[in-house]
């Protein structure tokens, strides 16, 4: 026997509404999470961008002020904006792994938590190398001078 189709004319059941709402309300949740993602990738973007502005800013004032008396004085200012930018990219990995940890991706597919860990930890580790070689390197120069 056919199954026959309700008629224009019919109205939904009570339940029928019910459930639909139930699903709109589920759809727009898990829609409102992915954008919650996305804001959060946003974000961690946005505080690496501020890391490596520290970094430049550390760089640029070591550059600029090189001749400083005390010598030591423009290498410590410098070392003070570069350490905060590594502290920075660490504190923005932190934070993006454990909101990612609290919401799951529905139609999205987001970053992964290693992958965040993995540039910050770079920045960081850059950050470390370029501190050591402001402090080892004589006056900008490898090697005697």
């Amino acid at each position: 026997m056919p199954m026959e189709s309700p008629s224009p004319n019919t109205k939904p059941t009570p339940q029928s509404e019910e459930t639909n709402s139930t699903d709109l309300a589920q759809e727009r949740t898990e829609l409102a999470e992915d954008r919650n993602i996305m804001a959060m990738e946003r974000t961690f973007a946005g505080w690496i961008r501020t890391a490596f502005a520290a970094i430049g800013i550390g760089l640029a004032f070591r550059a600029v002020f090189g001749a400083f008396d005390p010598p030591w004085l423009a290498r410590a200012i410098a070392t003070v904006f570069i350490v905060a930018g590594a502290v920075l990219a660490m504190a923005a990995q932190r934070r993006a792994c454990r909101t990612l940890s609290r919401l799951n991706p529905h139609t999205l597919e987001s970053a992964s938590p290693p992958n965040f860990r993995l540039l910050a930890y770079a920045v960081a580790l850059g950050s470390a190398v370029l501190v050591a070689g402001l402090w080892i390197l004589n006056d900008g120069k490898i090697g005697p001078g």
